[in-house]
């Protein structure tokens, strides 16, 4: 079977098998595929300068796969910046205007909905110091944690 597979298994068969994986990345999330596709086409561009057998070839592509996985995964992934509105969430909502749902009555605490989604999400929680009724509108001054501080508007 080694035989065979030395024998047949060229270097544009780990480019394909690399464009492939890399190609697929983009219908999976989470960035894994493309590693190991990475690893595939350095293989194949390895065949390409010296003759590798298919028991070494396997192990290269394994340790390279691994190795580039574990740099992405400790090293690369968690130096890279976000780039949600995720931390913006004060600059979104400030200043919006929305209609109480739920009153505070009683509790210091309602619920208030958005004419559109805000940070994707039409109802949220508030906090208002002063006694608001249902249908009254109300301004967002500010948010404290994933509760939106208000006053009448």
């Amino acid at each position: 079977m080694l035989d065979w597979l030395n024998a047949n298994i060229a270097y544009w068969h780990w480019l394909v098998l690399g464009l492939l994986l890399v190609t697929a990345e983009i219908f999976v999330s989470g960035f894994i595929l493309f590693w190991f596709g990475l690893a595939a086409l350095v293989i194949g561009v390895l065949l390409v300068i010296v003759d590798i057998p298919i028991t070494l070839q396997l192990l290269l592509w394994a340790g390279i796969s691994f190795a580039l996985l574990i740099g992405w995964l400790k090293l690369i992934r968690p130096k890279w910046k976000d780039r949600t509105t995720s931390g913006m969430a004060a600059e979104a909502l400030t200043g919006q205007i929305g209609l109480v749902l739920e009153s505070n009555a009683g509790r210091n605490r309602g619920r208030l909905k958005f004419p559109a989604p805000i940070l994707g999400e039409e109802e949220w929680l508030f906090i208002c110091t002063e006694e608001v009724a249902i249908g009254e509108r109300v301004k967002v001054t500010d948010i404290s944690g994933n509760t939106l501080i208000v006053t009448r508007a």
